[in-house]
């Protein structure tokens, strides 16, 4: 199944990538790719990882970060990637 990115989910990856740069520009990078790729992953089993029944959105974890996407009816629409210690009730799914 095809995957695309939301608007804001480029956006975390820059702000993820931005934060971790300040201390490892190459790690950075690095970790970016992997969240890159495992969201991509999620298009060969969407149906794989939990649900967040709050939101109507299922999430992946990847490290301390969760990948956050939403089956449509031909794609996964990556939502949001972000932190896993960050307060979701914020209206950030609200969309």
């Amino acid at each position: 199944m095809k995957v695309v990115f939301s608007d804001e989910a480029k956006a975390d990856l820059i702000k993820i990538g931005d934060y971790i740069a300040k201390d490892s520009p190459r790690s950075a990078l690095e970790f970016i790719e992997t969240l890159e790729e495992k969201a991509i992953q999620i298009g060969d089993m969407p149906n794989a990882f939990p649900l967040f029944p709050r939101y109507g959105v299922r999430r992946r974890s990847v490290g301390n970060y969760l990948i956050f996407y939403r089956i449509e009816d031909d794609r996964v629409s990556i939502i949001h990637i972000l932190h896993g210690a960050m307060d979701y009730d914020a209206g950030i799914f609200d969309q």
